[in-house]
């Protein structure tokens, strides 16, 4: 290829995402940018973006993603000298049901800990801010003042400008026509403008971002819909700062325009549009206003604002957004290749935009974000998630979810049954009741022949599944119990050199003779923890790598990146049904279907071995995620529906029960065993989690290892607790941890206990009140006694677990 020039970074894409990446990059230092847009500036779907702004969002970091963003709008008008119509007049959001107060309830306890301002206000105290509501069925409100609107246009232009006074150069109609790969390179595209390389390219490309992914061999799940809005009539008049406007159950939102409102919703029934591959010929361009659409959130927003019936519609915009497969936005180094960004899938760009240019712009130049972003990753998505129909079907959901009332453990509905474990009808007649992990159908719980199989969540009440999810743990725990495991990630590693290799990228000691699995942490340079997996090293350089259903693409991602050319990596989900049979009883009956001696004595904790269990033969792994006797069996697909009948039939004498993920949960609070992107993620290190015991620091250099070293002798400012709360406490994960009336830590994981009737919650502590013993964890507004304690309060001594 003849390249025309040549530039460290380039940008494709000039909405709002990429001038902001443009900004950051000049700012922070980043030198040789070119930003290109086959049109012009904001022609995609920026130019005609509401621009409402709010902060608070059901993480912590993602939350600070919005916070970032509010103090870039905060300074860069002064900064650039371009205009923005930034109006920090805050945001009021109104709770029209009892469900939406709780967890709205929920969302500012949450704040408190984030450290964003927000005030509970009653349904008279929001009249006074928004005089033109009606009171009736209002629950209650939260405002914050911090948020508001902002002008998407000009807010792009002052980016631009900035990058440009950086250094950064911009260059409009140049439209990337080819992505040139050499191995596991973007060098470079073919644009209308001539041939660019680069060493670093970056996919902000909004609309077409999936279409550009594509061009480089990368599978993106970023659709489009169609989101409509509305502008009144100006026959409106109000204060300059009049505060923005939210009613979820009623579908809507406003902003306050020039004598009008800006009024849209997220309604039932949107459409996709090209299944997320528009034409690049597609430009400043809007649909015919859809009325039918349009009334399902105009009618409840005239409801709620009877002046809406004195005014008329001015303008109807009907546009395309982008909305990835599960509604949050695209984010961080594509995993085929070593220098392709993605930053895409933006519902709410305008407002994210300040936090995410600053994010990429630190991964880019820094190699860290800044903080852990898992659930913007790129990584948390697979090609299942990507495949166009599939997309445009989850995209629709997610879009129409927007505002609806988001229960805990909510379980998506669209694109269901797409990937079956050979147990999956038999468990269905059992009364399995489903969740959705990575396109996978696994058991969730399971309901007795009188009730119904179907989810009833609540925010401050027990679910219909509590007492069920009871049973199952009772049957863990005192009996036996069969889990289909089968949506577990699992990779088959070999190649010479593959012991050598993994040892250098796992913390903890994979030395030995095969024949074992080990559990461990996969570390980043700092220290952070990248991965929490087993490794089954099941014979001289070949060893299983298993982790959870939707940490596949990154956990694996992160091996591969890592490994010698001698050494190969081979996904075998698809390959391996899983079950799991643990409780007290669980060797006599595996030992009664297979010829095998699984003895304590012949077959201990943490040993993998193949054995044959009825007529076929498995790979048996003693261990397990419940904190009981038990052994994960891997089983060929088209062999996991005898192995799960022989072991059934073998169990029904000793009172064999199915169990499912929520039991699972339970047990291992109780255990005191964490979850990465809950508990551990690259923010923490293991010796924070108490997890040093996973850490071999004699073994010899492996990844992490030096700055581990200095953690270990420096010691930890913080430092991951349990608490438990006796009987049941409406804790969901996210709660504000006080002492002595102080905001001290939030919680990271939580469930209920069954078998010692409390519920239990991991969160961190300072390290100088880590020793404390009484605090309270605040939920719904209630504050509830926590007791914090030894991490695990089931079997501490492994007496059971290593029977």
């Amino acid at each position: 290829m003849n390249w025309d020039r040549n530039v460290r970074v380039l940008i494709i894409g000039g909405g709002a995402i990429g001038t902001s990446l443009a900004y950051h990059l000049g700012r922070d230092g980043g030198r040789d940018v070119l930003l290109v847009e086959k049109a012009q500036l904001t022609h995609g779907c920026t130019w005609h973006a509401a621009g409402l702004v709010g902060q608070l969002r059901g993480k912590k970091n993602l939350t600070r993603l919005m916070q970032n963003s509010v103090a870039v709008f905060d300074r860069l008008e002064a900064e650039t000298g371009q205009h923005i119509s930034w109006k920090k007049v805050g945001s009021l959001r109104l709770a029209s049901s009892a469900p939406r107060w709780s967890e709205i309830q929920r969302s500012m306890g949450q704040a408190k800990s984030f450290g964003v301002e927000c005030q509970s206000l009653s349904a008279t105290e929001a009249k006074k801010l928004f005089p033109y509501i009606t009171t009736d069925g209002i629950e209650g409100a939260a405002y914050i003042p911090g948020d508001g609107y902002i002008d998407p246009y000009s807010l792009t232009m002052a980016y631009a400008k900035g990058a440009r006074a950086n250094g950064v150069k911009i260059e409009e109609g140049v439209c990337v026509e080819e992505i040139v790969l050499e191995g596991r390179r973007a060098v470079g595209v073919v644009t209308n403008r001539g041939n660019i390389a680069c060493d670093i390219l970056v996919n902000c490309a909004g609309l077409w971002a999936k279409r550009v992914g594509n061009m480089a061999g990368v599978a993106l799940a970023a659709g489009i819909v169609e989101h409509q809005y509305f502008l009144t009539e100006k026959t409106l008049s109000f204060d300059a700062n009049l505060t923005t406007l939210r009613d979820p159950d009623k579908n809507f939102y406003l902003k306050p325009d020039t004598g009008s409102f800006a009024i849209g919703g997220w309604e039932e029934g949107s459409r996709g549009f090209h299944r997320g591959l528009p034409p690049f010929e597609f430009g400043r361009e809007l649909f015919a206003p859809n009325m039918e659409r349009l009334e399902r959130f105009a009618l409840p927003a005239s409801e709620r604002l009877p002046v809406l019936n004195e005014t008329g519609i001015q303008t109807v915009i009907n546009g395309p957004i982008p909305v990835s497969a599960d509604g949050e936005p695209i984010m961080g180094l594509a995993p085929e290749l070593d220098n392709f960004y993605v930053a895409c899938g933006f519902t709410a760009g305008i407002a994210a935009s300040g936090g995410a240019g600053l994010a990429m712009a630190n991964m880019i130049l820094h190699g860290d974000a800044g903080m852990d972003l898992w659930p913007f990753d790129v990584r948390r998505f697979s090609e299942v998630h990507a495949q166009p129909r599939y997309l445009e079907t989850r995209a629709i959901e997610a879009y129409a979810a927007y505002y609806k009332v988001h229960w805990p453990h909510e379980e998506i509905h669209a694109g269901r049954n797409l990937r079956l474990s050979p147990l999956h009808e038999t468990l269905k007649r059992a009364g399995a009741v489903f969740g959705s992990r990575a396109g996978w159908e696994r058991p969730n719980w399971f309901a007795p022949a009188s009730v119904k199989p179907v989810d009833i969540p609540s925010f401050e009440d027990k679910p219909n599944w509590f007492s069920h999810v009871g049973e199952e743990c009772r049957a863990i725990r005192e009996r036996a119990v069969l889990i289909d495991q089968t949506s577990f990630a699992k990779f088959e590693i070999t190649g010479a050199g593959t012991e050598a290799a993994l040892q250098r990228i796992a913390a903890n000691d994979l030395s030995g003779p095969p024949g074992k699995a080990v559990y461990t942490q996969l570390c980043n340079e700092k220290g952070g923890i990248e991965a929490d997996v087993i490794l089954a090293h099941v014979g001289p350089d070949h060893i299983y790598l298993i982790t959870g259903s939707g940490f596949g693409v990154r956990d694996s991602g992160w091996v591969a990146k890592h490994l010698p050319a001698s050494v190969q990596i081979r996904e075998v989900t698809n390959v391996l049904a899983v079950i799991n049979i643990c409780g007290p009883r669980a060797r006599d009956i595996l030992q009664s279907v297979t010829d095998t001696d699984v003895s304590n004595a012949a077959f201990p904790f943490l040993t993998a071995r193949h054995i044959d269990v009825g007529h076929a033969t498995v790979l048996a792994v003693r261990i397990g995620y419940v904190g009981e006797l038990g052994y994960e069996l891997y089983i060929p697909q088209e062999f996991g529906a005898h192995v799960y009948e022989a072991l059934w039939a073998a169990g029904v004498t000793n009172g064999m029960a199915n169990a499912g993920y929520r039991a699972i949960d339970s047990c291992r609070m109780e255990k005191g065993y964490l979850y990465w992107s809950g508990d551990i993620s690259p923010d923490y290190n293991p010796y924070e989690a108490g997890l040093g015991f996973c850490v071999a620091l004699n073994k010899g250099d492996f990844i992490g290892r030096k700055a581990l070293e200095k953690i270990k002798a420096d010691g930890v400012s913080r430092k991951l607790c349990s608490f438990t709360s006796d009987g049941f406490a409406p804790f969901h994960s996210g709660e504000t941890i006080l002492l002595d009336g102080k905001v001290v830590g939030s919680t990271t994981s939580v469930g209920y206990g069954h078998t010692f009737g409390k519920t239990i919650a991991f969160g961190y502590l300072p390290t100088n009140v880590a020793d404390q013993k009484d605090f309270i964890i605040e939920a719904f507004g209630k504050n509830y006694k926590a007791t914090r304690g030894a991490r695990c309060i089931y079997d501490a001594e492994m007496k059971r677990l290593k029977a």
